[in-house]
């Protein structure tokens, strides 16, 4: 979500009203290069790139020429997705399902019957961790927390706090592979572990003791130790090793060893690692390598880590019925962007679908539909506001926009033109839906509570305007505070979370809101990440204004790559302190709620992986939808 920018035009060149004449005609394409542009920074006279852009005018009682992000259209056909289809809804898979649930169970509740084969006191620990970081990874934990629960309790209760753990209770040395796991899987969960356990495991030049002859063995250990790695807080030096070292111990063992599910999980971990990865990706990949033996190792351990069959089942059968929930809902969703009239805004980037991916893959719960819904809404309408805010509307248009949202009545559309009012009904209804929803659970009216928070939203865009008309480039710390805001991390996150079945009192509701630090950690990534990956393509639409722009301004002299290498080490620092406040024992939050806005920030985060997966969705996001949404996994 790019930031603000409205170029001031020439006084003849008068604001309508809308963009579409008065006599109903479509606008047609002017293709105009707009000369230099002048900025004016501390007192001197700057000169930005030439710009190149596809602009449209319309004849009205007044002409203007309005800026255009020039973005491809929606990529999916509505008759195309109206037609799709799954028979995974049929109550046969339902009962199937709980029928595997229960075996499940039971497969659970075995590892406390030792039978000297499979559950020795040799193994019992490492069998626990597996069995729990395997029904997570399939995206099916949510049918065993309280066997979660008791397993992990378990592996605490013979925690070593200066050494981790061995495979088994009565190991006599502990293990890498067991530490690693049992370190990131129980610092997820909430128990006070220390990183300080995996410097046990290092010598005296700080190298973790991993084989050089790399066998399936020592892969898989520097593959939980990287896993384990990435739930870093801050401060924690092992960790900053622990990963430098896995990552290329990791690296180098891809150009020893054949293609087979230990690479592609290797490949997987390193390419979306965890604050770009989703659960119901992860599970989606995961199916794929689980319980394929290809290695003379597996094959040889397959009996230690236990018949997983019944788990790769459930895991596909549950990821198929929610394909047919999502089909449902994405079809409710096009029915909704269709009858709200912002199919009209040819001018925006319409990404529904996309969106709707997005929260799919992080609310798999399927009674957590309100919150699927209201997460595509809530960011599409960003999307929309942003192409209005930083390219198609006019400083006056905008400004009339904003005051209309905080007057907030449907009789205020009358003030707008055309094309806004579209999208002031737009946001006045998905908003009165949503809190509609949240009273559900929240035993309250949540709506004005809600409106604050896209209010300031709108007035930080704005803020980043008015820089840009005025000419002046703000400094780092001017921008990059109302960047935070302008993010839209905050109106993206807020009406969802409340839909969802966790009461959330005000007291509560603020410290996973503004003006909690959770809040700002999260908006602080969105922000700082965004821009490395959106600041060239802003520029180009005259949009200068950026954390890399701002910081060279503080800083005379400073490249871009210095910005770059300043801006990538404070997201570093970020993602550790979120990790922090998003796992912290001593948190009054729920955890579901904690849980939700988190994966919310790693959806965001993981359309910027490559590049802004918003604006160029026909490569990397295309091909999410199409495995996530409109494909079923194989069975």
């Amino acid at each position: 979500m790019s930031p603000v920018s409205v170029i001031s035009l020439p006084s003849h060149l008068c604001l309508p009203t809308s963009f579409i004449d008065r006599s109903g005609r479509e606008l047609k394409p002017l293709h105009i290069t707009i000369p230099n542009v002048a900025m004016r920074r501390q007192g001197k006279l700057m000169t930005g790139a030439s710009m190149s852009m596809n602009l449209r005018t319309a004849v009205s009682d007044d002409a203007v020429i309005r800026r255009r992000g020039d973005y491809h259209s929606n990529l999916w056909d509505d008759d195309f997705i109206q037609s799709l289809s799954a028979p995974y809804g049929e109550p046969s898979y339902l009962e199937r399902a709980e029928r595997l649930i229960g075996e499940v169970k039971k497969l659970f509740n075995s590892m406390s019957e030792e039978n000297g084969e499979l559950i020795t006191p040799l193994n019992d620990l490492i069998q626990r961790l597996w069995m729990v970081d395997s029904v997570e990874r399939l995206g099916i934990d949510r049918h065993f927390e309280n066997e979660i629960e008791s397993a992990l309790d378990y592996v605490y209760s013979y925690w070593s706090v200066e050494k981790g753990i061995g495979c088994g209770r009565e190991s006599v040395v502990t293990d890498l592979n067991s530490t690693a796991l049992g370190l990131r899987t129980l610092r997820l969960h909430g128990y006070l572990v220390s990183s300080e356990v995996l410097k046990d495991f290092q010598d005296q030049n700080g190298q973790f003791m991993c084989s050089p002859r790399k066998t399936e063995g020592e892969i898989r250990s520097a593959l939980n130790l990287y896993r384990a790695s990435l739930i870093a807080f801050p401060g924690e030096k092992v960790m900053e090793d622990a990963e430098i070292f896995s990552s290329k111990y990791l690296k180098e063992a891809m150009q020893e060893i054949s293609v087979c599910s230990l690479s592609q999980e290797i490949e997987y971990a390193l390419e979306y690692g965890w604050h770009t990865n989703m659960p119901r990706l992860e599970a989606r990949n995961y199916m794929d390598v689980f319980g394929h033996p290809t290695s003379p190792w597996l094959k040889k351990n397959k009996e230690q880590y236990m018949d997983g069959e019944k788990l790769l089942e459930l895991a596909k059968l549950e990821f198929n019925m929610f394909h047919s929930l999502q089909l449902k809902e994405l079809q409710d969703i096009c029915r909704w962007w269709k009858d709200s009239g912002l199919p009209k805004l040819d001018f925006s980037r319409h990404r529904h679908v996309e969106y709707y991916t997005l929260g799919s893959c992080i609310a798999t719960d399927p009674k957590h539909r309100a919150f699927r819904l209201g997460f595509v809404q809530t960011c599409h309408l960003n999307t929309v506001l942003d192409d209005i805010y930083d390219t198609f509307g006019t400083m006056d248009e905008i400004e009339l926009f904003t005051e209309a949202v905080r007057r907030w009545d449907p009789s205020e559309t009358d003030r707008l033109p055309d094309y806004m009012k579209t999208v002031y009904m737009a946001l006045y209804s998905a908003l009165t839906e949503m809190a509609r929803e949240a009273e559900k659970t929240q035993g309250r009216d949540t709506l004005n509570y809600a409106r604050k928070a896209w209010e300031a939203y709108l007035e930080s865009y704005i803020q980043e305007a008015k820089w840009i008309a005025s000419g002046n480039l703000p400094t780092f710390e001017e921008y990059y505070e109302n960047g935070k805001i302008s993010s839209a991390y905050r109106a993206a996150a807020l009406t969802p979370i409340l839909t969802l079945d966790v009461p959330l009192p005000e007291r509560v509701l603020t410290g996973i809101d503004f003006p909690s630090r959770f809040n700002d950690l999260a908006s602080s990534f969105l922000r700082l990440r965004g821009d490395t990956r959106c600041y060239k393509a802003d520029r180009t639409r005259g949009e200068e204004a950026s954390c890399i722009s701002c910081y060279m301004k503080d800083n005379p002299g400073s490249t871009e790559e210095d910005a770059l290498q300043h801006i990538n080490a404070m997201i570093s620092d970020v993602i550790k302190e979120l990790n922090w406040e998003f796992l912290r024992p001593d948190s009054y939050i729920p955890m579901p709620a904690r849980k939700h806005a988190f994966d919310i920030t790693r959806a965001l985060h993981h359309l910027y992986l490559y590049r802004d997966g918003f604006s160029n969705a026909t490569m990397e996001t295309k091909n999410l939808v199409r495995r996530m949404i409109l494909e079923p996994v194989p069975v």
